[in-house]
């Protein structure tokens, strides 16, 4: 009896120690994974214009619960644009924005 007691406070003592690791490792994982998807919408966003001519438009998307922004900008250098994606502010994740030129 005292072995399995003494064996149930060793596993309880690495839980303790590795599950706050895990948590901030799943929290890692999702904040790359919506930096990543923000980087993919940026890249989209800029292929789309320079294949097609059409106006610069700011919109939102939602993909699987997250608002992407996505907002064109004058970078004040020759008329050229940059796209910005934003990813916006909530209990899960903070603000992120990611900008790319129009080349």
């Amino acid at each position: 009896m005292l072995e399995l007691l003494l064996s149930l406070s060793a596993w309880l003592m690495l839980s303790l120690f590795l599950l706050p690791l895990l948590i901030e490792l799943r929290e890692q994982s999702r904040q790359l994974e919506w930096e990543s998807k923000a980087r993919q919408l940026m890249y989209e966003e800029l292929q789309t214009k320079l294949i097609s001519y059409k106006t610069f438009s700011n919109y939102t998307s939602i993909l699987n619960g997250v608002e992407y922004q996505i907002t064109w900008k004058d970078t004040g250098a020759a008329d050229q644009k940059e796209v910005c994606v934003r990813i916006e502010k909530n209990s899960l994740q903070p603000e992120t924005e990611i900008c790319g030129p129009l080349e």
